[in-house]
């Protein structure tokens, strides 16, 4: 009698986002590896191990834009869960924690695992992302920063 295979244990895996604003431009990069390889996003990946998720925001900002900014708070959490079927558990579940954040220092410059990064007005940048949930993270943590009191 053949024995039935075990099916492999799939977790959700923590990532953390950060739509960092510098005067009236959001910081977009463009994704070099999937999921959305090739589409305009915001920094972010992976949470590691015994990182925290805002820890995890700021170091992605870093290795993906050479770039620094301070966060200012949490925008929402998201489930990003590919190709499912009504029912089904889909190809992937991302559970992202996605802060806005005011650019501190640095000039974008792609690397790690991006192909391009850049500032965009508000207008362009929502233009160029594709993701609803994207364009809404993008819109919220504008209206975050522009609460902000003026120093």
């Amino acid at each position: 009698m053949a024995e039935a295979s075990t099916p492999v244990s799939r977790h959700p895996v923590p990532g953390a986002g950060i739509v960092v604003w510098r005067d009236d431009e959001v910081l977009l990069i463009r994704r070099g590896k999937p999921p959305y390889t090739g589409e305009w996003s915001i920094p972010g990946g992976k949470v590691e191990f015994g990182e925290t998720v805002r820890e995890a925001a700021l170091r992605e900002l870093m290795e993906e834009t050479g770039t620094r900014a301070r966060i200012v708070g949490l925008i929402d959490v998201i489930d990003a869960i590919g190709s499912r079927e009504p029912g089904n558990p889909g190809d992937w579940h991302y559970i992202l924690s996605d802060f806005a954040a005011v650019w501190t220092d640095g000039e974008p410059v792609a690397a790690d695992d991006v192909t391009e990064a850049a500032f965009f007005p508000l207008d362009e940048a929502l233009r160029l992302t594709r993701w609803d949930k994207t364009r809404d993270v993008i819109g919220r943590a504008h209206a975050m920063i522009a609460a902000l009191p003026t120093p």
